[in-house]
C-alpha cells in the first residue's frame, strides 16, 4: 500500500530519433533547447550546472528501435509485471498530455532504450550531481529519506511555479503555509503522482511526483527521487521496481 511523508510529515513510501537544438538559446544565463523522441513528442531542455536535462516528463510509447512499449491498464496485471510497461495516470490520454506517462523500472533499463538518441535516464549519481549544484550539502546527499530529510530548498528550486487553488499551476497546497516553488533551476517538476502496488491504483496527482533512476538497490528495489507539495526537499527512496513513476532524461 502506498504511503507518503509529504502529507504533513507522514512517512512516504510510494511510490527516436533525436532533434536536439545545436544552438541552445540563452536568457538570464539559462541555456535551453529542444529534443524530440521517436514518437515525435518535442520536449524543452535546460542546462543545470554542467548537465543538460529534459525539463518535461517523458511521454514516449515506443522504444528507440521503434518497438512498442506495453501499455498495461489492468490493475492486477500491472501489480505482477516483471517486464517493461507504461501507463497513463488513470489510463487517460488527457492526463498523459499534461503530466507525461508512468513507467515501471523494467522499461527504464530496457536495452531497447526509452530515451531519445543522445539522452538517457539518469543514475543515482547523476541525480546527486544535480542536487549538489542546487546547494544540497554533501553530508545529506547519500541519505535515504525514510530515516532523515534531505537538503533544504533544492526541491523548491526544481518545482514548477503556481498552485491549483490560485489557478496558476498544477500543485495543491490544501491551504497550508508551504514553501514557495521557485523553479530556479528550470527543471519544472510537476505533480504527476504515480501507480502503486498491491492494487495497482493511481495516487497523489497534484500532490507529489516521483522519478526513476537506473540505479538498482537490490533485486526488487531501485533508487528514486521524489518531491512533495508540502515541503522544499528532494527525497531519495528505495522503491519496488514495479511501481509506475515519471521519467526525466539527462544528456549523454
Amino acid at each position: 500500500m502506498l504511503k507518503t511523508c509529504f502529507f504533513l510529515s507522514l512517512s512516504l513510501m510510494f511510490f527516436t530519433y533525436l532533434s536536439c537544438s545545436d544552438d541552445p538559446t540563452s536568457s538570464d544565463d539559462t541555456e535551453t533547447g529542444t529534443v524530440s523522441d521517436i514518437d515525435g513528442n518535442i520536449y524543452t531542455t535546460v542546462k543545470i550546472g554542467n548537465q543538460w536535462w529534459i525539463s518535461e516528463n517523458l511521454k514516449v510509447t515506443h522504444y528507440r528501435n521503434g518497438e512498442e512499449i506495453a501499455n498495461v491498464t489492468e490493475d492486477t496485471a500491472w501489480n505482477h509485471l516483471l517486464t517493461s510497461a507504461f501507463c497513463n495516470y488513470s489510463n487517460s490520454n488527457d492526463t498523459a498530455d499534461i503530466y507525461g506517462r508512468l513507467y515501471n523500472w523494467f522499461a527504464v533499463v530496457d536495452i531497447r532504450n526509452i530515451a531519445p538518441v543522445g539522452w538517457h535516464v539518469p543514475t543515482d549519481v547523476e541525480w546527486k550531481n544535480l542536487e549538489l549544484f542546487l546547494g544540497m550539502d554533501q553530508d545529506d546527499i547519500n541519505i535515504y529519506s525514510t530515516s532523515n530529510p534531505r537538503g533544504t530548498d533544492e526541491g523548491s528550486k526544481m518545482k514548477s511555479i503556481g498552485t491549483i487553488e490560485e489557478g496558476t499551476g498544477l500543485w495543491y497546497t490544501l491551504g497550508l503555509d508551504v514553501p514557495d516553488a521557485t523553479n530556479e533551476s528550470g527543471f519544472s517538476a510537476i505533480p504527476a503522482g504515480g501507480r502503486g502496488l498491491m492494487d495497482g491504483k493511481f495516487n497523489f496527482l497534484g500532490y507529489s511526483t516521483y522519478f526513476w533512476s537506473t540505479t538498482e538497490y537490490d533485486s526488487s528495489l531501485a533508487i528514486i527521487r521524489a518531491l512533495g507539495f508540502d515541503n522544499s526537499r528532494v527525497h531519495r527512496y528505495r522503491y519496488n521496481k514495479r511501481y509506475g513513476l515519471s521519467v526525466r532524461c539527462v544528456k549523454d
